[in-house]
């Protein structure tokens, strides 16, 4: 495998120091580029970034000096990795699009176009194939592709069989979301410490939309979105990483907790023999113990990649419960962004320039 060269946007952030430290050794992917605002433009990145991870700042980056995040400064990287906040997104991703430099993002802007995937690779690696639908470039050299909102993560890829198996209904879920969701330095102590904030701003309308795109059908070159409603409710608990979710399910077929329970426990990824090296051994995990899955144990399983799944339940409102929860910035972000990113590898769309 050749090393492709890979730019980082927004590489003194939270994601973007995810970014960092997820692609430190990584076996195809070398930094060559760190871009941030224009008061970090010019600095180097151990001057430039407030580290927050809880490992030491790489040594092959603490001397790289921080460019502006506009694609000419990025011409010789293959791909970038993008952890821009959503307010400049936007354009800042179109630009470096429009100059052939494709786009693996982390942020939510461009996560609606029908002309973008929205990528979970073990739920819908086919719809990488909307990318030939974009037209940033004549040749087809920029494009853009997304990975999910950090709830929308585990609660599709736990669905995903349930909805192969059976065909859902509905849904009801509540997230309980840990604090690093939130970005640094996040949200005030005073409002979080012993307590549960009730609601998170802008965070129901992905839960809400997002799973019914990572779980519609590629056809003639578009997704026609699944068709169940989901009402959900987004809170923040004073948790540091891993966010939580409680899903009730409405299923269109019925079975009964012991098929629900297999389906879920021999749901096998379609990426599984790709050899991927973000990919976790075991995607979807069911735990036994009612008592898991935890944030606290369980966030970090196969290296912050994989959902786990507890508590499997008959409800008596609606057809079955359980809990879910993910790594909220590994899996949910920068973890999630970097598998997309390896799946366009083995698939050819991206490639050493």
């Amino acid at each position: 495998m050749n090393s492709f060269k890979v730019g980082i946007l927004g590489a003194t952030g939270a994601v973007g120091q995810k970014f960092i430290r997820l692609l430190d050794q990584h076996p195809w992917f070398t930094i060559t580029a760190l871009g941030a605002s224009t008061r970090s433009a010019g600095k180097q990145y151990k001057e430039a970034s407030n580290w927050i991870e809880n490992t030491p700042m790489p040594e092959r980056v603490k001397n790289i000096t921080v460019l502006e995040c506009r694609s000419e400064k990025f011409q010789e990287v293959d791909f970038v990795f993008s952890g821009l906040d959503s307010s400049v997104a936007t354009d800042i991703e179109a630009d470096f699009a429009k100059a052939g430099i494709p786009v693996i993002s982390n942020a939510k802007n461009y996560r609606t176009d029908p002309s973008v995937p929205l990528l979970i690779p073990e739920v819908n690696p086919d719809h990488i194939e909307l990318i030939n639908e974009q037209r940033f470039t004549d040749d087809g050299s920029g494009w853009i592709v997304t990975n999910p909102n950090c709830v929308a993560v585990p609660l599709t890829t736990s669905l995903k069989p349930l909805h192969d198996a059976f065909g859902i209904e509905s849904v009801v879920v509540t997230s309980m979301q840990a604090i690093s969701g939130a970005g640094y330095p996040g949200v005030p102590s005073l409002d979080i410490m012993g307590n549960v904030i009730p609601f998170i701003g802008g965070e129901e309308s992905k839960i809400r939309q997002e799973p019914l795109k990572l779980l519609g059908k590629l056809h003639n070159g578009a997704v026609r979105y699944a068709d169940f409603p989901v009402q959900a409710t987004a809170t923040r608990v004073p948790v540091i990483n891993g966010h939580l979710l409680s899903v009730t399910v409405s299923l269109k077929q019925k079975a009964g907790l012991t098929k629900v329970r297999e389906m879920m426990e021999n749901w096998k990824s379609p990426i599984h023999d790709l050899n991927l090296p973000s990919a976790p051994k075991f995607p979807l995990k069911v735990h036994d113990d009612p008592r898991h899955p935890q944030p606290r144990i369980h966030a970090d399983s196969d290296g912050g990649m994989q959902t786990a799944v507890g508590r499997i339940r008959q409800a008596h409102v609606m057809d079955v419960s359980y809990i879910a929860m993910a790594h909220n910035t590994v899996r949910g972000a920068a973890g999630g962004a970097i598998l997309n990113a390896e799946l366009l590898v083995q698939k050819g769309f991206l490639k050493v320039k």
